[in-house]
């Protein structure tokens, strides 16, 4: 229970940090958002009018302290651009976005664990070589040209494959999928090539040490020592990684979403930048960080869980 508590702490100290640092980085960026809004030529009394109605004639501190409350009541104040509620922007958009990083963290864990664990039982052979030669490249290619790639590859040969556009879970599971899972793949594939590096290599490791010998005297199947033994033991640093990969994909959506044309954080978080509108844009970096966050949080809970002596030990 202490450990629970003190990640929970962990948690929201880590919020706040970043919503502090948010907030400071935006008020000391150039460009006056109400300038923007109303355009160079408007009035010195429109200007204060709109100040007072987006509460930023107040002064800095209450202006974080109401912020911050928003956050957690989902009241975000209203977009300078769209002239909408920020929360409501962000809950369209939100699924897009939170449907493609998973969907792309599923495909990762689908082929890079299975792989990572085939190849780490032949080390140095010819496999190992040429698969290792592959993820090299694979960690190399910017997503934008592997997108492209991959539009041009599948997307213009294949009709299930949409290139542009994105189809509601509400109206077609299939025709979402079809909308999604080009990008996915984009987003997966260099995140492919680093994780089946390091399950490899973290698995190579465990099959050398005594344990496994051990076990292996007594009989064991081959299989049985890999998915009964040697998978639990890695599974703390394999957690480890695809916490940091889960950062990365949610990071990877906002390029990817723009080669495809899908309407996630990626288009709005620009179009959010060009026109200055500091409540949308520290809205949408709140809310992946409190994703990031809480993803983090679930893979701590999950470290207790394969080891208890962690848990012991906080």
């Amino acid at each position: 229970m202490a450990y629970f508590f003190r990640r929970i702490l962990l948690l929201l100290v880590t919020v706040f940090l970043v919503s502090l640092i948010t907030f400071a980085v935006f008020q000391i960026i150039p460009g006056d958002p109400i300038r923007i809004m109303l355009g160079p030529e408007a009035d010195e009394a429109r200007v204060e009018t709109l100040e007072k109605q987006l509460g930023l004639d107040q002064a800095l501190p209450i202006q974080y302290v109401n912020w911050m409350s928003g956050v957690f009541t989902g009241d975000l104040g209203d977009s300078i651009r769209f002239s909408r509620p920020v929360s409501e922007l962000i809950a369209d958009r939100l699924p897009v976005t939170l449907s493609l990083a998973f969907l792309s963290i599923a495909i990762v864990i689908m082929v890079a664990i299975p792989l990572g664990i085939y190849i780490a039982k032949r080390p140095n052979t010819l496999r190992d070589f040429v698969f290792s030669s592959v993820t090299q490249v694979g960690m190399a290619i910017p997503s934008f040209w592997l997108g492209m790639i991959l539009m041009l590859g599948l997307g213009m040969s294949f009709q299930f494959f949409s290139i542009s556009g994105y189809v509601p879970w509400s109206e077609s599971i299939t025709g979402a999928i079809g909308s999604l899972l080009l990008p996915a793949i984009t987003i997966a594939i260099p995140q492919i090539a680093i994780s089946f590096r390091y399950i490899r290599n973290t698995i190579l490791e465990q099959l050398q040490l005594d344990y496994v010998r051990t076990i292996r005297s007594k009989g064991i199947t081959e299989r049985a020592v890999i998915y009964r033994h040697v998978l639990r033991n890695a599974m703390i640093p394999i957690l480890t990684v695809f916490g940091l990969i889960f950062a990365e994909v949610v990071a990877g959506t906002i390029i990817v979403e723009q080669v495809f044309g899908l309407p996630g954080f990626g288009s709005l978080l620009i179009t959010s930048i060009s026109y200055r509108d500091f409540p949308l844009i520290q809205g949408i970096v709140m809310y992946i960080t409190i994703v990031v966050v809480i993803i983090n949080f679930v893979i701590d809970m999950l470290y207790a869980v394969l080891d208890p002596r962690i848990r012991l030990g906080e």
